[in-house]
């Protein structure tokens, strides 16, 4: 396991260095057998030092490449394959470790698929704003949502600028419908505070 201060989602890429020596075994230990290790949201505490609490949603981090990096860090180029539920946290040594369990989304239903394309045009307008505004944003005029309700679900979650704890309430989302009623309200809200600051208030 490998908790960090962020959520990450099945389809979203995710580049990591590591030089710790417990996360530098565990890569290792990765390398050696499944290229995979699941990442969950720190809760309190640090990414660094250990002792930290942490959620039990996650997501499983599928390894497409690593590289040895100067002073000993190893690069990694990672991808989040599956969402997954932390049933018990084993002891961290020699690194965190815990039993999971595959968490598969509910059915998406036909209207899914029409309050996708309305979700993904208010995330459009929402990151236009921003733009605006100088925030640095995601180019998502040239995503190109795939065909997969589920999985464009977490695509539009993985680029909402919103704050972890709600991407980890996106990620927790029973059903594709659900996370997509989510995203629209946290985008309705952030939308709101952009028009506040490009109107000077």
């Amino acid at each position: 396991m490998f908790p960090l201060g962020m959520v990450l989602f099945p389809g979203a890429f995710l580049p990591l260095q590591v030089f710790e020596p417990r996360y530098l075994e565990l890569v290792d230990a990765c390398l050696a057998g499944t290229p995979e290790f699941g990442v969950v949201l720190i809760e309190r505490g640090f990414e660094v030092g250990g002792g930290d609490s942490r959620f039990d949603v996650g997501c499983v981090a599928r390894i497409l490449e690593a590289r040895e990096l100067a002073r000993g860090r190893i690069g990694l180029a990672t991808v989040g394959d599956r969402r997954v539920r932390v049933e018990r946290w084993l002891d961290d040594d020699p690194f965190p470790r815990a039993e999971l369990v595959d968490w598969p989304d509910g059915e998406a239903v036909d209207s899914d698929e029409a309050r996708l394309e309305l979700v993904a045009a208010a995330l459009r307008r929402v990151l236009a704003m921003a733009s605006e505004l100088g925030d640095p944003v995601p180019p998502v005029a040239s995503v190109e949502l795939v065909d997969d309700v589920v999985t464009a679900s977490y695509q539009l979650a993985s680029l909402a600028p919103v704050g972890a704890l709600d991407r980890l309430a996106l990620l927790a989302s029973s059903t594709p419908g659900a996370r997509l009623d989510l995203l629209a309200t946290l985008l309705d809200d952030a939308a709101a505070v952009l028009a506040s600051r490009l109107g000077g208030g």
